[in-house]
């Protein structure tokens, strides 16, 4: 039983959560779960940092069965230390790499922070934009450059596999069977649904008094009673707590031409930066930020 076989690494916001489901139906692979083990990195999310040295025996724990393994911790790319420790471990390892428009999918993640208050959990207030910009735990996995730089480092630039979040949406058939042959499987037909299995903020609500109960409720149950009526409920893509008894909408921020502004120099000159060492056409993202701030 190998540790682990690929990696689908960054960024957060760019469709892994919808890739990781999808490519779970092929029955010989398997997503690690929870999809995001963060075992490798030193970054365990937006906010923790944890240098300790990863136990590689953790991962059979990760994985149910002796299939095709796929680690799908999104942080691991924006990581300084991981790109070493993998090399060291498994100097073959293959990685999907998932990017987006990088001013969009900061500002989707911001967002995502300000809905759930993970900031504010962390001891950090990112109400305003441009604050939150300034901070490299939301930077850094931004900088698609800067990381991949170091990636190159330890591992040569066949061993990544660069995927354009937005084709999942316009050609998902054509990207997974890219994904196939970059991964040496069988071709799988795959029931394509984009609606289900999506990280977005329309899935994000606001707890209401019963939901919260309901919440209290739910976390006093044996991980082994309620494990198994988890893995159904996520196979099917039902989360109960989007119920109109348990939550409530939330207000969602539009991004706007300014948010554009706060980021276009940096995130420009690292786009090239991308394009330059892996090949990569950064030209329509950047003639998109520079469309959105002369708006």
């Amino acid at each position: 039983m190998n540790l682990i076989d690929a990696f689908i690494v960054g960024v957060p916001k760019s469709g892994t959560t919808w890739l990781a489901n999808t490519l779970n139906q092929n029955p010989v692979l398997e997503i690690s779960d929870p999809k995001e083990p963060n075992l490798i990195a030193s970054h365990k999310g937006t906010f923790d940092r944890i240098n300790d040295l990863p136990n590689w025996s953790e991962y059979n724990k990760y994985f149910k069965n002796n299939l095709f393994r796929i680690d799908a911790s999104v942080h691991t790319f924006a990581c300084p230390v991981s790109p070493k420790r993998i090399a060291d471990k498994l100097p073959n390892m293959k990685f999907i790499l998932c990017i987006r428009e990088p001013v969009s999918r900061t500002f989707s993640h911001w967002n995502m922070v300000i809905d759930t208050k993970a900031d504010i959990r962390n001891s950090t207030n990112w109400s305003e934009f441009s604050i939150a910009w300034e901070d490299d735990r939301l930077r850094d996995d931004t900088l698609y450059g800067k990381s991949m730089k170091r990636w190159l480092e330890y591992f040569p630039l066949e061993n990544f596999l660069i995927v354009d979040s937005a084709r999942m949406k316009i050609e998902p058939i054509l990207v997974l069977d890219e994904i196939e042959h970059f991964l040496s499987l069988e071709s799988y037909n795959y029931n394509i649904d984009l609606s289900k299995h999506t990280n977005s903020a329309k899935n994000r609500k606001k707890l209401s008094t019963i939901g919260k109960i309901v919440q209290k409720l739910f976390s006093l149950v044996p991980i082994f009673l309620k494990g198994p009526l988890v893995t159904r409920l996520q196979a099917k893509d039902i989360n109960i707590y989007t119920n109109s008894l348990i939550s409530k909408e939330i207000k969602i921020n539009k991004i706007t031409n300014s948010n554009y502004k706060i980021c276009s120099d940096i995130v420009i000159k690292d786009l090239k930066l991308f394009e330059e060492i892996t090949n990569f056409s950064t030209k329509h993202w950047i003639e998109e930020i520079e469309y959105q701030i002369n708006q």
